[in-house]
């Protein structure tokens, strides 16, 4: 083989996935490759970065090289995406300190978001880093680290994410791409694009911060060491990369203002395009990938992985691969409204709009008459409330989108996707490709070094469908309800956190 390939690799909260294209977008080779969320108590989710990240990459690029048959030089440029917000401290030979602290489902630093709150003011911080503090917010667990862990904080080097930890790996420098250093509000100047310790001196020391650059940029190359772990030839270029979220948005072809994109993962996620910066404490502000654009983003703090946690705990009986598809034929048995089951999603607490950690996952309304399929019905109907919220919130700050794509592992889940578009009154729309981040990976590598443009993801992944939504009352019923139950239980569930 003689060609240009492209390699792209995203490691998720569960599972890692890396894909190599050509020119063309055309698939060449995939791999995947599973690992675990560890919970080593309630509020914490955690990854070890060596075993759940590295040697992910690591697996995975073997693979992707062996399954093609591929001279590792026609691979032109590699990128990688990770799960989003973490806080891992490394030492000064890049060695990880502890294992990371995860994005919004790691609700352990809640006294820390107050302490922060109350030390620069709520107002303060939001328009210097357009973000309110909320359990997706990476300082106030720097500042958990540093009371609670002082031991690991003095021997700290740098605090990295995933995307950085697995780019210094294979370069040995530390680099941050803009759209995700926005989480460690109050020490992002979203005006200035830079660190800064205007509001909040003598917090932390800048310089335990990777250095900043755009997503699109080539931060360093494929280094012997590396090389020998990995099978890529020495000074292949590796990109800046991002939080996973942003390329799944791109690999759907979100480029243009006004596109949104939807995920189905472990979370839900939403990405929107807007013309200018758009600041409102129920979501969350980035800048886009590129200089000069702008993005709105939402995401509820759990969906994909209560699927996981139902089967585990109500249907281990079920073995093997298409576990998830028994359940989901079971659930299609359950009406509409799931016999007037009401779920909230709120199992590690809620993310945008709420920004509420001590929200509480209920299964409202039950009776004896209530079965297993009702119960498995009533989460895609939570989630579906849960995202209806979000695109209520963007509508009142005058946030309209265009196209709505979406993707991700969910979007193949029929009664799931078609249980959110009618709940929203919304239509999906669904590419060729919907696995996602690796994809929009790949292609980042093939614009960082100019081998594509913008546009011509167009041309990579192709729409295939729509979905189209079907009113229903009963659905309007149940989101009132939906609403309703969280504002009649939220004290309750904060006194139980007392």
């Amino acid at each position: 083989m003689n060609a240009k390939l492209y390699l792209g690799i995203d490691v998720g909260t569960y599972e890692s996935k890396g894909v190599l294209t050509n020119i063309n977008g055309e698939i060449v080779a995939q791999s995947a490759k599973k690992h675990q969320l560890a919970v080593p108590q309630v509020g914490y989710a955690e990854h070890n970065p060596i075993s759940d990240w590295w040697n992910d990459f690591i697996f995975i690029t073997k693979e992707l090289i062996k399954n093609s048959k591929c001279n590792p030089s026609e691979i032109k440029a590699v990128t990688a995406s990770a799960i989003g917000p973490c806080m891992l401290p490394v030492d000064m030979n890049g060695n990880p300190l502890m294992n990371a602290v995860l994005y919004g489902v790691d609700t352990r630093a809640a006294e820390e978001i107050s302490e922060l709150n109350n030390l620069y003011g709520e107002k303060s911080i939001l328009e210097f880093s357009g973000n309110p503090l909320t359990s997706q917010s990476v300082v106030p667990k720097i500042l958990w680290l540093k009371k609670n862990k002082p031991e690991i904080f003095n021997k700290t080097h740098k605090i990295l994410n995933s995307t950085s930890f697995i780019n210094y790996k294979l370069t040995g420098k530390y680099f941050l791409d803009h759209f995700s250093a926005v989480n460690l509000s109050p020490l992002y100047d979203i005006k200035k694009n830079s660190w800064s310790s205007e509001i909040s001196k003598d917090l932390i020391s800048l310089d335990l911060l990777p250095d900043l650059v755009w997503t699109d940029k080539v931060i360093g190359d494929v280094s012997i060491e590396a090389s020998k772990e990995t099978g890529l030839a020495i000074g292949t270029p590796v990109t800046a990369g991002t939080i996973d979220a942003a390329s799944e948005a791109l690999s759907v072809g979100v480029i243009d203002s006004e596109d949104m994109m939807m995920m189905y993962g472990s979370t839900m996620f939403f990405i929107i395009i807007t013309k200018k910066p758009i600041h409102d404490s129920r979501m969350w502000y980035a800048p886009w990938l590129f200089k000069g654009f702008h993005t709105s983003l939402g995401g509820l703090a759990t969906s994909g992985t209560l699927t996981h946690w139902f089967k585990n705990e109500f249907a281990r009986e079920i073995q093997g691969d298409n576990a998830f598809e028994i359940l989901v034929k079971e659930a299609q048995q359950s009406p509409i409204g799931s016999n007037g089951i009401i779920f909230l999603p709120y199992f590690s607490g809620e993310r945008t709009p709420l920004h509420d950690t001590h929200a509480k996952g209920t299964f409202f309304g039950l009776n004896l008459s209530h079965k297993r399929s009702d119960l498995y019905r009533s989460i895609f109907e939570g989630i579906g409330y849960g995202t209806k919220h979000v695109f209520d919130t963007i509508k009142d700050i005058n946030i309209y989108p265009k196209n709505l794509y979406s993707v991700g592992g969910g979007t193949k889940n029929k009664l799931w996707s078609q249980t959110i578009s009618d709940i929203i009154n919304q239509n999906q729309i669904l590419r060729k490709i919907t696995f996602g981040a690796s994809y929009g990976d790949a292609f980042l590598s093939a614009l960082s070094i100019g081998d594509v443009n913008l546009k011509d993801i167009n041309n990579w992944n192709k729409i295939d469908t729509t979905i189209k939504p079907n009113s229903n009352e009963i659905y309007e019923k149940g989101y009132k309800n939906f609403r309703k139950l969280y504002e009649q239980t939220k004290l309750l569930m904060q006194e139980m956190d007392k």
